[in-house]
């Protein structure tokens, strides 16, 4: 592909993490750099409380299209019709069903939410702009 936007239709092969959002700069949506109470964004200085840190959906995929693989990623809201809820939501769904299994691992997503998320998307042809 030239150096130029072009769009790209697809199937999704696999999901490349089972991480689906991450904690994001109010200002230029870089990933944040946690602690137990304060965030700081390492690319623009930006810093301020965990709990006021907001979150953005980033979704890993492999995708084939006729003739090569590809490795995409996904950002922002445009996932959240796929979802049905924003990423800060789906966030604190996820840290509330840690807390109440005791998962310890913050980064990743429980087992039944990467299953569904495997069924929406493996096996779909999508139109990616690339």
């Amino acid at each position: 592909m030239g150096g130029g936007r072009a769009l790209l239709a697809a199937s999704v092969i696999s999901i490349q993490n089972s991480c689906f959002t991450y904690p994001a700069c109010h200002n230029c949506c870089s990933r944040l750099s946690l602690d137990s109470r304060r965030f700081n964004c390492l690319k623009c200085g930006c810093t301020g409380e965990v709990k006021d840190a907001r979150y953005r959906y980033r979704l890993s995929l492999k995708v084939a299209d006729t003739n090569d693989l590809f490795d995409i990623t996904v950002f922002g809201s445009c996932l959240d019709p796929f979802f049905g809820v924003t990423a800060e939501n789906l966030q604190r769904y996820i840290e509330d069903l840690n807390q109440l299994s005791g998962e310890t691992n913050k980064d990743a997503s429980p087992e039944v939410l990467v299953q569904a998320v495997e069924t929406c998307f493996i096996g779909k042809r999508f139109i990616f702009g690339v």
